[in-house]
């Protein structure tokens, strides 16, 4: 009787721990790009800004929460930037709008570069070997550049 009892325990703690592997896997698994990430200057390699990928019905938008590479950045405003986006404070700006998600891609958008004000067409994807970076393709027709982005 005495056995029995043990082995249920044993029992039970496979399973347990079979379900906490499960929620870990599905956890790793369910990354998506939602989230808070920061930009690195290629160059310098120092930090630029955070910019929060958010979830608006079916689409996916980018927005700068901080600007981090210059001092008085934040009040900085898109003076290269054209439309509704000419001369908006940095901070809160929307610079990725419109994405879908098309598999383990979001595309579809388009994202501004407030440095120059250009604006190109944009998908984005999370690393295979690294769901904490975020790789950012903006192009025109098939000329392109990709940064990568870092979780926060």
């Amino acid at each position: 009787m005495h056995y029995h009892g043990l082995s249920n325990i044993i029992h039970m703690k496979n399973i347990v721990m079979l379900m906490l592997m499960c929620f870990a896997f599905a956890k790793a698994y369910s990354q998506d790009v939602t989230g808070t990430w920061k930009t690195v200057d290629e160059k310098s390699g120092k930090v630029k800004s955070h910019v929060e990928i958010y979830k608006n019905g079916d689409k996916y938008y980018g927005k700068i929460l901080k600007v981090l590479s210059e001092k008085g950045a934040e009040y900085s405003k898109c003076t290269s930037c054209e439309g509704k986006l000419k001369d908006q404070p940095l901070e809160g700006l929307v610079i990725m709008e419109g994405l879908e998600k098309h598999g383990k891609m979001y595309k579809g958008g388009s994202v501004v570069d407030p440095e120059s004000g250009k604006s190109y067409d944009c998908k984005i994807w999370l690393n295979e070997d690294n769901p904490d970076l975020l790789m950012v393709r903006g192009y025109v027709l098939f000329i392109y550049r990709t940064q990568t982005w870092e979780r926060i």
